[in-house]
């Protein structure tokens, strides 16, 4: 799992260039509309873990940030891993955590390598104001240098830049290093019993700062930025306005230099991911091991002139990575799955996968058919989103199909775009006539998954009264 990645970028025809993530989709499936719940690490990675959404798992925010609301998993949940320990599979975690303030991995079925990060069970939630007193009295630079963003009293931020080896970015090498030595030791260990490995990188988040040599592989005339870089959001919720805001500052040139960037980070992380595949490969254990590249959630990168991950709905938050490699449970490889579909799936697929009865209900459905190229009849054809807001509050619900999408933002006006003649989501439709029947029927499907899952952003006082249909449409 790495973070922060789009989902575009393992996809055919795009600029990114992947060899080691080529390899399994050769040999596997690709998933090329899969997505995340929330645009957020930690809740992401519970759904993830889980096969539950926000409402249901309890983690809305990072849960090492003061203003968190939840800080851990609600009370009776229980993650995938904690069965596989309890089937006798040998478990081994490396890497990024980022679950649970009070947890580990450990407390949730893992042996854990030490180089793992984002485990907050040692500590207490950062207030940060020690980090703004160290920049009292300190002025900003009289230039703003290439890729800086500069607001006054916060530190100067910087969007791109390179960070040279053995210096690696966000030590991403020595955690595949260790995942890579895990595999040695359950390999000799033997094969009596079955192991379960996680890595878990940081790249390609935002700074995006790469080694040079992968830098290089990208001409920057071949940049090109996405076509609603330009758009001024002048009919989307004002929020999003002030978000693009921080990012004005950039020049088209710096913008281009981003992504740039952004891709070579793309390939940094894929350089790491084969020295997994090499191990699996060199061990003899490829053909019947389950291979899973994913990404917590994505990154703008450019669209709308936004860059990282945030209240914003826009595809590029959630669209994300997930390609699957099964060569003895799987059928035709090579294939493409157009059907949508998301990180909660993980679950119940490893689950089925590893014979393992789910004996709790979780929202993700399980994956084996689509690897086995089987029928499978009724499958979803709309996809849902939770959100409280990245570190500020915002409460949105969204739901989307391959045709519309429809927002619900608590905190601003809504948005809905027709997906068949916007696929850039540039013009917001939720006030045009013509589209009023979609704004109420996509409304009722939002307060469905809503009842279905618990969630609670339904208070009836008059001000708070902000969606275009209220709860009651659920019932219709």
């Amino acid at each position: 799992m790495t973070d922060h990645q789009r989902g575009d970028t393992v996809l055919d025809g795009n600029a990114c260039i992947t060899p080691n993530v080529d390899r399994i989709r050769k040999n596997g499936v690709t998933f090329s509309e899969a997505f995340c719940p929330a645009p957020h690490c930690c809740p992401a990675r519970a759904t993830f873990f889980t096969g539950l959404y926000p409402t249901q798992h309890g983690i809305w925010h990072n849960v090492e940030v003061g203003n968190a609301i939840t800080r851990d998993l609600a009370d009776g949940v229980r993650t995938w891993s904690e069965d596989f320990r309890e089937a006798g599979y040998r478990m081994k975690y490396s890497g990024k955590w980022h679950v649970s303030m009070s947890e580990s991995p450990a407390d949730r079925g893992w042996d854990v390598c030490p180089g793992t990060r984002g485990d907050y069970s040692n500590k207490k939630p950062g207030s940060r104001w020690e980090q703004f007193e160290k920049l009292a009295g300190k002025t900003e630079p009289a230039e703003r240098g290439e890729g800086m963003i500069i607001n006054p009293g916060y530190p100067v931020f910087t969007l791109y830049g390179t960070r040279e080896e053995p210096s690696e970015p966000r030590g991403d090498a020595a955690v595949v290093k260790e995942a890579v030595d895990a595999m040695e030791a359950l390999h000799a260990e033997g094969s009596e019993t079955p192991w379960c490995l996680y890595a878990g990188c940081i790249g390609p988040h935002d700074p995006y700062n790469v080694p040079q040599r992968f830098l290089d592989m990208y001409d920057i005339d071949d940049i090109k930025l996405p076509e609603s870089y330009w758009d001024k959001m002048e009919d989307k919720p004002g929020f999003y306005r002030k978000t693009r805001d921080l990012f004005d500052q950039l020049s088209e040139d710096e913008a281009r230099q981003a992504v740039r960037h952004f891709l070579a980070y793309c390939t940094y992380e894929d350089e790491l991911f084969g020295k997994l595949l090499d191990k699996l490969e060199e061990l003899g254990e490829a053909d019947n091991t389950i291979v899973i590249y994913c990404s917590d959630h994505g990154d703008y990168n450019g669209e709308h002139g936004l860059w990282a991950k945030g209240v914003p709905c826009f595809r590029g938050a959630y669209h994300v990575p997930l390609v699957m490699q099964w060569p003895a449970g799987m059928a035709e490889p090579g294939r493409v799955v157009d059907e949508l579909v998301s990180l909660a799936d993980v679950a119940p697929t490893l689950m089925e996968a590893a014979g393992l009865p789910a004996e709790r209900e979780m929202v993700g459905e399980s994956l084996i058919p689509f690897l086995k190229n089987a029928q499978r009849s009724g499958w979803r054809d709309k996809m849902f989103t939770q959100t409280n807001g990245n570190e500020l509050y915002a409460i949105q619900r969204a739901v989307f199909t391959k045709k519309r999408k429809m927002v619900y933002n608590g905190f601003d006006y809504s948005e809905l775009y027709d997906l068949e003649k916007d696929p850039h989501e540039m013009v917001n439709l939720v006030n045009d006539p013509d589209y009023a029947d979609d704004v109420r029927r996509m409304m009722g499907d939002i307060w469905r998954f809503a009842r279905d899952t618990g969630d609670t952003c339904i208070n009836p006082y008059i001000l708070v009264r902000f969606a275009n249909y209220g709860p009651a449409v659920a019932f219709e």
